[in-house]
């Protein structure tokens, strides 16, 4: 069952001209994606900074309003069909930084309690809950509930923070970069403590992170995202494992191995990412190509079919579309 549908979700920031008339232009940060997410499911988000992973996290929770598209919750248009009270209370975001995102003039317990009480629950009962959830999360409540941001460590707010998401019981939370502050060891259990999670209140992720082998180990499904377009997605073992765009294949390059035999030689990619204030026609990857031909500048490329739920933005991939590596192509 699908959960949440983005169809064609676009925002650009225009930028403003100095004194001397100097600047302007637009950021393409995302540029008409679309996807879907099961329920139950974990979806993984990856790809280069800039790529536009953290301004689709928040155009989703309408932190930011999308210029263009249309993002449905349960099958309701998010903003009309559906308030932005209620979606919110659906949908719940773990930032990155976890002291900033915390008061830090309000008790842990406050801060758990403050989004349950806002949305209606009496304060007894928002407390009982944020003790309770202190204590999912393995933080003792009579130990840490009275404690403040300053005085808990950063394993230790994020947990608070995951708690805090949780305490409105939303059917999707979104992972910003959620462990990539942390140290391996904490890192680790953080990541245990959310698949437990997500098993226990039934909960579906989606999961950004620039780390790939942690996105290879909790998703279910993987989108890559390249300056502000999807370039690969599909079934995370089938987008790891049967890679078919070269930006992925460039990217997944990077990820750490023990093995001596597969030590990188030759960088992966050359050149600079294109600029995102006049991103270029066609493949926004073309510059950096090694497989790049005249046609990859022309018109749009849209996701295909490569197998099984797998979809590749790449003419190479697409048959008959003018590539000269396209399987059956055009006479």
């Amino acid at each position: 069952m699908t959960l949440l549908t983005v169809s064609g979700l676009r925002k650009h920031f225009p930028l403003k001209k100095d004194l001397l008339g100097r600047g302007g232009g637009t950021v393409h940060a995302v540029d008409g994606i679309t996807f879907d997410v099961a329920q139950g499911e974990t979806l993984g988000v990856v790809g280069e900074s800039g790529c536009g992973k953290s301004t689709m996290a928040r155009l989703l929770l309408r932190l930011i309003e999308p210029d263009e598209g249309l993002i449905r919750l349960e099958g309701r248009a998010v903003g009309t069909q559906m308030p932005l009270t209620e979606a919110r209370g659906k949908m719940q975001m773990v930032f990155q930084d976890s002291f900033a995102s915390l008061n830090p003039r309000l008790t842990v317990e406050d801060s758990i309690a403050f989004g349950p009480i806002v949305h209606g629950l009496p304060r007894a009962q928002a407390r009982e809950r944020a003790r309770s959830l202190l204590a999912r999360v393995g933080l003792e409540p009579l130990r840490f509930a009275g404690r403040y941001p300053h005085e808990l460590s950063g394993g230790q707010r994020q947990r608070v923070n995951i708690a805090r998401a949780l305490a409105l019981r939303p059917k999707i939370v979104i992972l910003d970069e959620a462990v990539s502050a942390l140290d391996k060891s904490i890192e680790a259990q953080v990541l245990n403590l959310l698949l437990d999670l997500k098993v226990e209140f039934g909960l579906t992720y989606v999961f950004i992170s620039h780390d790939l082998n942690v996105v290879r180990y909790m998703s279910d499904r993987v989108i890559v995202m390249y300056l502000g377009k999807i370039a690969e997605a599909g079934p995370a073992e089938s987008v790891f494992g049967d890679t078919r765009h070269p930006y992925t294949r460039a990217l997944f390059s990077a990820m750490p191995s023990m093995d001596p035999d597969r030590r990188t030689q030759q960088p992966p990619l050359i050149g600079d990412p294109p600029n995102p204030i006049d991103p270029p026609p066609g493949c926004r990857f073309k510059g950096r190509c090694a497989h790049a031909e005249d046609i990859c500048g022309r018109g749009d490329i849209t996701l295909t079919s490569a197998g099984a739920e797998h979809r590749v933005a790449c003419l190479m991939t697409q048959p008959g579309s003018g590539h000269s590596s396209a399987p059956g192509k055009a006479a």
